[in-house]
């Protein structure tokens, strides 16, 4: 067998990378050059420890002039024998300029390397060149009037048409159907095609089994194994005599949405498909244009389906592969049927590309392997609340300034059997909080919760602050800004991986408006403002938030206000089990009784309510330290008596406690 060189594009690439190795099994002698992009060369390097010193790296760039290529590097590649063009943005999502980049120009620039090396250029091309074509499209069909309908279609079509009509190329043109996993394995590395409607059915498996379910005859399309397409690529590509050829890798029949779900439903615990309904049943939905058509795409966002894909989630044309059948006749490679390995592909999907697999719990409890950030954590609330994640699974990431506390609190964990790990970082400074979560992600990977409790408190009244105004700026710092940056700084890995849960630990003093606080409780009034306008806007990556109205809690913050707080505080450890049900419910808030009560009683009652905290003002006078009082001045204080066990507030029976958890929004 002669010796053979190619040039692979996309090598790296889902497809592109199985047409490496099936090149290099077909031939022990072949060598291989893959174009690759500088920032993909990692990539590169994991997969050549499997391919060997037969497969190297040619460093470019396919939306590149001359792909990126210096001259010297271009006089030295010939002789070549064949350039196999894979690369391509195949996401019909993408934007224009992005796919005409890559798909466009980037095989305007592979056709002049094929001619200056005088290679056979083959050309991976796509059925989406037949657009909304109605009716039997073959491999010798082309510019036949269709409608290219998305920038994908157009671009793949423009893209053809630049290989069919350059003078002196050598060519063949391949165009496979809708790719999906590997038939053998299910592997796939991203959610195209079918797999778009696989979260839907996903939620459909919750559904009683005797459900009778019925769908539309709609989703047609042609789905081909990413094996068959690589193995039937590089048969084709060495069958002799088929240069200016065009080869249909598509499947004998397309399958539509029931189809599809009957060759998942078992895998998958769906639901058995009692029937179909007609298929102008779904034509409102697929057909709707104008302000219709923006309700819909807003709905169907928040069920995690692409709006662009209901625009061409029909395949009008119907696709021969004579040409194919014929050059194939012999080697065994056919196309198997999508419902022998359909279960294969939806376990590799649920356990893989899921886009809510994060969201899941472990069986064995909803905290066990979670990754939890808590701020402030190196004392009270954070301290306490970090030892009962840890003692439920969860794997703790502790930030606070005191790096000796962090370290005490973390050896406490891991002597108990749990997980945690001490990070020092200052809210306040975004240089900290970024470098810290950078350092926590390329450690750990994920991370799932953030518990903001880092926090300062200062009880003053404000006829003894009009000179105090950095009162005001460093409690905003540390109590809202400090938050809010710990929050941006997640939010692009949480919209990636769709998932992720803020608790705040805000305070019962914003729905009670204490005196004395204008400079604490105005920060967390602001939190939970910040909270509640940002869970509208990720509600569909699934990042939400529950802002807890914490109650007065013995930790050292509320030490110098002593014996002055008119309610009796809570333990740390009280306070830990609200952070721990916040992280596990997820509730948008957790309120207490006295905090409600309060709530009614400055919507029904404003001028008592008022009157009320004026009396609670005139009657619990500033601390000496508020006063501004020298420390050697201050009568020395009685250590307060050990205070009895109370609920915060009010006892309420447990019967109003269970029916007020019923009311949306509103948990005790």
């Amino acid at each position: 067998m002669t010796r053979m060189r190619y040039v692979v594009t996309g090598g790296t690439g889902f497809i592109g990378r199985r047409v490496v190795s099936r090149l290099l099994d077909r031939d022990p002698d072949a060598e291989v050059l893959v174009l690759v992009r500088r920032g993909s060369l990692s990539r590169f390097e994991r997969l050549a420890t499997a391919w060997g010193e037969r497969v190297k790296p040619l460093v470019g760039d396919l939306s590149a002039p001359d792909l990126g290529l210096s001259p010297d590097v271009l006089a030295e590649l010939a002789p070549v024998d064949h350039v196999v063009h894979c690369g391509a943005v195949y996401d019909i999502t993408a934007s224009d300029a992005k796919q005409r980049a890559a798909n466009v120009d980037g095989t305007r620039a592979v056709i002049g390397l094929a001619l200056r090396l005088d290679a056979t250029l083959h050309h991976v091309s796509s059925i989406a060149v037949a657009g909304t074509f109605r009716g039997q499209f073959t491999e010798d069909d082309f510019d036949i009037g269709q409608d290219l309908p998305t920038p994908y279609h157009q671009t793949k079509f423009e893209a053809e048409q630049l290989v069919r009509t350059t003078a002196g190329l050598r060519y063949r043109v391949y165009r496979p159907a809708v790719v999906v996993g590997d038939s053998r394995t299910g592997e796939m590395d991203k959610v195209d095609g079918p797999y778009y409607f696989f979260p839907l059915l996903a939620k459909l498996a919750k559904l009683p089994s005797l459900t009778p379910m019925a769908l539309p005859d709609v989703g047609r399309t042609n789905l081909v194994p990413v094996d068959y397409v690589t193995d039937a690529l590089v048969a084709l590509m060495h069958a002799p005599d088929r240069d200016w050829q065009t080869f249909h890798l598509t499947a004998p029949k397309a399958i539509g949405l029931p189809g599809i779900y009957r060759a998942v439903a078992k895998t998958a615990g769906l639901p058995p498909l009692r029937g179909s309904l007609p298929r102008a049943a779904a034509t409102p939905l697929l057909t709707v244009g104008g302000r219709a058509k923006v309700v819909r795409n807003m709905a169907v966002t928040q069920l995690g389906l692409p709006a662009e894909v209901l625009d061409v989630v029909d395949l009008m044309p119907v696709f021969t592969a004579d040409n194919t059948a014929e050059a194939l006749r012999g080697t065994g490679i056919t196309v198997p049927e999508f419902s022998d390995y359909a279960p294969g592909l939806w376990r590799y999907w649920a356990e893989n590309l899921d886009p809510d697999r994060a969201r899941r719990d472990d069986p064995a409890g909803p905290l066990v392997g979670r990754h939890v950030i808590i701020t402030g954590a190196s004392s009270g609330i954070g301290r306490a609340a970090a030892i009962a994640v840890a003692e439920r699974g969860g794997c703790v990431f502790a930030l606070a300034r005191n790096a000796d506390a962090l370290d005490e609190l973390v050896a406490d964990i891991r002597a108990r059997g749990g997980q945690a790990h001490a990070f020092t970082c200052d809210v306040t400074d975004s240089t900290s909080v970024d470098s810290t979560v950078k350092d926590i992600l390329g450690r750990f990977d994920h991370v799932d919760y953030l518990v903001n409790n880092a926090g300062r408190s200062i009880r003053r009244s404000v006829n003894a602050s009009t000179d105090r105004l950095h009162d005001y700026e460093r409690v905003m710092a540390v109590n809202y800004f400090g938050a809010v940056r710990m929050v941006l700084a997640l939010l692009p890995h949480w919209r990636e991986r769709r998932f992720g849960h803020v608790v705040n630990v805000s305070s019962a003093g914003v729905q009670a408006r204490n005196p004395k606080y204008s400079s604490y409780l105005p920060t967390k009034a602001a939190l939970d403002a910040f909270a509640d306008v940002v869970a509208t806007e990720t509600l569909s990556d699934h990042i939400t938030f529950t802002n807890i109205h914490m109650p007065l809690v013995r930790t050292p913050m509320i030490v110098p206000s002593r014996r002055l707080n008119p309610v009796p505080a809570i333990s740390a450890e009280h306070a830990a089990a609200m952070v721990v049900r916040a992280l596990i419910d997820k509730p948008a808030r957790i309120d207490t009784p006295l905090g409600t009560l309060a709530d009614f009683g400055h919507y029904l009652t404003p001028k008592l309510s008022r009157r009320f905290l004026h009396q609670l003002y005139l009657g619990y006078p500033d601390s000496a330290a508020a006063r501004g009082v020298p420390p050697s001045s201050r009568s020395v204080a009685r250590r307060p008596k050990r205070p009895a066990r109370v609920s915060p507030g009010l006892r309420v029976p447990r019967p109003i406690k269970s029916a007020v958890r019923l009311v949306p929004g509103v948990h005790w």
